[in-house]
């Protein structure tokens, strides 16, 4: 964990420090999730519904995440529009459709245990992180755009607040790195596929 993680969320000793280091460490959390998509590719064990119940979700987590990332501009501007205006988290939530997309597809009992945990254990974690340090860095800014704003659950959900204004392409797939995440996780849906054809 970060010297700036442990000076905001706590820096407990023991087991439970030892907990929030895993918790609280975006590497491993990213890391961990792409490897659960992986899993779900080689631990399947679907029928062809699932699999295009899964592809339908998990594609529709990605094109949220892209769409997402074209708002984002890091430490420097808070995004408020698009997905910013339905979710505090819109990348959490694409990620989330994402993994239960792929876990769906699987149709794996281990895999959906191991999601679960996943989701558990770090997204909590991630989320107070993400809003303390946005919260100290636009203060009333980000805290009159949150009051009313759920993490990852729309509590409302109007077409027009996903009004592009803002969005950018090169922001989106290259410098915030989707292009790359794209292309991984339609390698894991390739190989999902054709392991679902052989069953």
């Amino acid at each position: 964990m970060s010297s700036d993680r442990m000076l905001r969320m706590g820096n407990r000793t023991g087991l439970m420090g030892w907990f929030d280091r895993i918790r609280y460490n975006e590497i491993l959390r990213q890391g961990i999730g792409l490897l659960l998509v992986a899993a779900s590719a080689f631990f399947a064990q679907p029928g062809l519904i699932m699999v295009y119940i899964g592809f339908a979700i998990a594609a529709f987590g990605q094109v949220f995440r892209i769409y997402a990332a074209g708002f984002i501009h890091k430490n420097t501007q808070l995004a408020t529009n698009g997905p910013y205006a339905l979710v505090r988290h819109p990348l959490y939530l694409g990620n989330f459709l994402i993994l239960i997309g792929f876990t769906l597809a699987a149709a794996n009992l281990y895999v959906w245990i191991a999601t679960i945990l996943f989701f558990l254990i770090w997204y909590p974690a991630a989320i107070a992180y993400e809003d303390s340090k946005l919260e100290s860095i636009f203060a009333e800014e980000w805290r009159s755009w949150s009051e009313n704003i759920r993490a990852i659950t729309p509590g409302r959900f109007k077409w027009a607040d996903l009004k592009s204004d803002g969005w950018d392409t090169y922001q989106s797939l290259i410098r915030n790195g989707e292009l790359p995440i794209s292309l991984y996780l339609g390698s894991c849906g390739i190989w999902l596929w054709v392991v679902s054809q052989q069953v």
